[in-house]
């Protein structure tokens, strides 16, 4: 390769990088001030949060939380403010990563591109709404039941829950669920590439069983509750990717189709020559 090639070759990529680093500046300028916004209000956060809790605890009279470090609650606050932060910039991340690849897709492709990206936040605040509304009052409705009451040689156990334990709980479960409710569009687009097929997915609904329960038990707390709610959840979407991956087959066998069809057309007719 001669001395000009490779000059050509660096300068695409030199302003790739130069895009690159525009588009992270960008992301992270959307991140600090989503992280400013959500720390001044971590505490309304906090207490939303805390609504789940209190639904559980029902006509509990006071609902108690505790922190056993100087320092426990500031950094929860942080981490909520990060959490936040996310939630808050994900349009601004979603808008600069379709930015910096669009300019290598073509039409179609674009025009494919853009329903992933609206499709992976509703999905996600799907799974968190079923953690907020569902999951989360079930689970400590269970945690709460382990309580007991004191009396005659019987101690009293109660919890009392600590504010970076509760927050890290429910923090775990809506990443947990909102990841996991993905899988329509990572299987929809493992289709589209035909890396997986539809009498694939068919053929591993044994298997799918085994790993989603195993996943959801990783993933989520030792409670019943809280397995069996991402496990179920997760198997619907798995059925749901299944049926967006035949409607891509079929599409694509359309398409196929039309164009041999064209070809057909195009030989048989001698004028076309």
């Amino acid at each position: 390769m001669s001395e000009y090639e490779v000059e050509a070759s660096r300068a695409p990529l030199l302003s790739h990088l130069i895009e690159l680093r525009q588009r992270l500046l960008y992301s992270m300028i959307a991140i600090a001030i989503g992280f400013a916004i959500c720390f001044y209000f971590a505490d309304i956060i906090f207490n939303v949060l805390l609504d789940p809790y209190e639904w559980a605890a029902g006509d509990k009279p006071e609902l108690k939380l505790i922190y056993t470090a100087p320092q426990e609650f500031f950094f929860t606050q942080l981490k909520l403010a990060l959490f936040g932060a996310l939630f808050i910039a994900f349009p601004v991340l979603a808008s600069q990563i379709y930015m910096f690849v669009a300019p290598g897709l073509y039409k179609n492709e674009r025009g494919a591109f853009l329903p992933f990206l609206i499709a992976t936040p509703v999905l996600f605040l799907m799974g968190a709404s079923l953690v907020y509304f569902l999951i989360m009052p079930l689970a400590m409705q269970f945690f709460l039941s382990q309580e007991q009451v004191g009396g005659d040689g019987v101690a009293a156990i109660e919890l009392v829950a600590k504010v970076s334990e509760y927050l890290g709980l429910i923090m775990t479960l809506i990443f947990a669920f909102g990841f996991c409710f993905q899988l329509p569009v990572l299987m929809t687009l493992l289709g589209r590439a035909g890396l997986v097929r539809t009498d694939q997915l068919r053929k591993g609904r044994k298997y799918a069983v085994v790993i989603v329960f195993a996943v959801a038990a990783v993933l989520t707390p030792p409670d019943i509750v809280s397995q069996v709610g991402l496990g179920l959840p997760t198997l619907l979407l798995y059925e749901i990717s299944i049926l967006s991956v035949a409607l891509i087959e079929r599409k694509r066998k359309e398409r196929e189709d039309a164009e041999e069809a064209e070809e057909d057309l195009m030989g048989s007719d001698p004028g076309s020559l």
